[in-house]
């Protein structure tokens, strides 16, 4: 039986990096993303807009190369546009997840995609779903990805309460955002926010200088004031080779 050799299709690959987000609430979703865009240890876009619009109600976190996800929310727009002409009525987020989860599924070793697509209908209102990298297609109430997820999984686990309301979503979508951002380097920039409900989709933008704010840490090694000091008499311990 024949394998894949991975190494073979990794070949040239460059570190690609990102934090996006989506949370559903009572009445509507929350999505988000930083801006930062990289090539290895070069940015190449610090504005970037990782929210696309693939329907009036429906949106896509993007993850992976840039390309590569600008391409397959061209062609999920294309297809919800032919699906909405031919049923007269406005797709489902369901339909729009398994638009792209075939993309990626199907293309999965030419592909560097990781997908979060959420919005609103009026057949299940608000809905998130996940399309990881290599496809499968998973519905959760929150979700995150890329690069920077890996360093909030615990504090969404441990923060993340069912029964919030608008305000109390767009605050947990910041801080986490904010906190993946502080810690992983292939994230930064500024925080672009869509709020999508029935009524709508509202856009929200959280300037680099407007962040929250959390611990950082602080020198401790090398500076004068934690350097021990010895008492009048002490000798200092010699260790032997």
């Amino acid at each position: 039986m024949e394998t894949v050799d991975i190494h073979h299709l990794k070949a040239g690959e460059v570190n690609l990096g990102t934090s996006i987000m989506a949370v559903q609430f009572d009445g509507g979703v929350v999505i988000g993303a930083d801006s930062r865009t990289t090539s290895g240890s070069y940015i190449v876009n610090r504005v970037t807009d990782k929210l696309t619009c693939v329907h009036d109600r429906i949106y896509c976190c993007r993850s992976g190369s840039a390309a590569d996800t600008q391409a397959i929310a061209d062609l999920a727009h294309y297809y919800l546009q032919i699906v909405t002409q031919s049923t007269e009525r406005p797709p489902t987020v369901y339909n729009a997840a398994r638009i792209f989860e075939k993309f990626c599924y199907e293309n999965k070793d030419a592909l560097s995609a990781g997908i979060i697509v959420a919005g609103w209908d009026k057949e299940q209102g608000p809905s998130v779903y996940n399309i990881p990298l290599g496809g499968g297609l998973f519905r959760q109430p929150w979700a995150i990805g890329g690069s920077g997820s890996t360093y909030v999984y615990g504090y969404c686990d441990a923060t993340y309460q069912e029964g919030w309301g608008r305000d109390q979503t767009i605050e947990f979508v910041k801080n986490t955002l904010a906190l993946a951002m502080s810690r992983d380097g292939s994230s930064g920039g500024v925080i672009r926010m869509a709020v999508i409900q029935e009524s709508g989709v509202e856009r929200l933008f959280v300037p680099g200088d407007q962040l929250p704010r959390f611990w950082e840490g602080r020198e401790v090694i090398g500076s004068l004031s934690a350097a021990p000091t010895l008492a009048q008499g002490q000798v200092p311990i010699e260790v032997e080779e």
